[in-house]
């Protein structure tokens, strides 16, 4: 039986094993077994010369369990799903803070599978970590496009944040986001979008910034324009649902095909929530981290086998953030190296860097 999960592959084989029996040995074994139970006798003894054997059970080793948040689902919205957790790093001086935002393609996901909290507390930075509504919900609701939902709860989430500043001990000026797959888009249009303050606001929540003094996206996806992602990828299906193309009974394919087709009716939300449309000089560095097969190097117009969370995503972004002077490292498997590992440690170092 094979299982295979969002994250990973996870392979269990189970079988019996039923030794066969000639039929010479039938007509014996029958009457054995008869006269074991009439006599009250076993039907097979054991010798002398072996001892039972007792199985001494296992213990498994205690997973050792992560950080628990200081303050656990504190709403920023009205919405179920509108709800933060925040881990305080303990310190007497404000704190640099890693905003994190799960991903699940932005139709599930929660933001207890926050990754690397342990090693950002330590390190002196502060963690909170969203849910934020689905493009399912958005979809029922009658949002369009439905992604606009997903995106602008990560601005006000980041807002709310920031508004906490004081009570939570926390360097406003230094906040840095972090995510993987929809999560890492939404950390790139985070880190590509104008300010969304609203100086003149009444609520004090909206007069909060949304810039990010950096991001670390993870296998994220860079770009919504279905044209350019088929010259790119060539067997790209993703992104079709966040624009309004889902239906019940459509495969991916399909769905992306509806998406391709009806580009130029939704260009407009493409270019307002697509980080590769948004791109400018002042955009905060990024660091965009992807796996994949290190005898496979990314390139222009490969199929490879996981298109969604291919590092040619992050170079498609690369090609515009150096037209603009934009700090950026795209990080994959057989690569160029960083002088980071990984997203933690690039957030770590900048966060932490006077």
């Amino acid at each position: 039986i094979h299982a295979h999960s969002q994250t990973g592959l996870t392979s269990q084989c189970l079988y019996n094993h039923n030794p066969t029996h000639t039929n010479l040995m039938k007509p014996l074994f029958i009457p054995l077994t008869l006269c074991a139970i009439i006599l009250g006798t076993p039907a097979y003894s054991q010798s002398k010369s072996e001892a039972p054997v007792k199985k001494t059970p296992v213990k498994k080793a205690p997973v050792a369990a992560g950080p628990k948040p200081t303050i656990s689902n504190l709403p920023y919205g009205p919405h179920e799903r509108q709800v933060v957790d925040f881990y305080k790093a303990d310190s007497d001086a404000p704190t640099p803070l890693v905003f994190y935002i799960h991903g699940g393609g932005w139709m599930g996901g929660d933001k207890s599978k926050v990754s690397g909290v342990k090693d950002y507390l330590a390190a002196g930075i502060s963690v909170a970590s969203i849910n934020y509504r689905y493009v399912s919900q958005a979809m029922a609701a009658g949002v369009e496009p439905p992604v606009k939902w997903s995106l602008e709860d990560a601005a006000r989430a980041l807002q709310f944040v920031r508004s906490k500043a004081d009570e939570w001990n926390i360097d406003s000026k230094r906040i840095g986001a972090t995510g993987g797959s929809a999560g890492g888009a939404s950390t790139c249009w985070l880190c590509t979008h104008d300010d969304m303050a609203d100086p003149n606001s009444s609520d004090p929540v909206a007069r909060e910034s949304t810039r990010l003094m950096c991001g670390a996206p993870s296998g994220a996806q860079t770009c919504f324009d279905p044209h350019l992602l088929r010259e790119w990828l060539p067997n790209m299906s993703y992104g079709g649902h966040a624009f309004g193309f889902r239906k019940e009974g459509q495969t991916r394919e399909q769905e992306f095909q509806a998406f391709y087709d009806g580009r130029d009716k939704v260009m407009p939300w493409v270019e307002e929530y697509s980080a590769y449309h948004l791109v400018t000089p002042d955009d905060s560095p990024i660091f965009l981290q992807y796996g994949g097969d290190p005898k496979m190097l990314p390139e222009k117009g490969q199929s490879p086998k996981d298109p969604t969370h291919s590092a040619v995503l992050g170079l498609l972004l690369q090609t515009k953030l150096n037209e603009a002077g934009v700090e950026n490292y795209v990080v994959y498997p057989g690569g160029p190296e960083a002088p980071w590992k990984s997203a933690s440690a690039f957030l770590i170092d900048r966060l932490k860097s006077k």
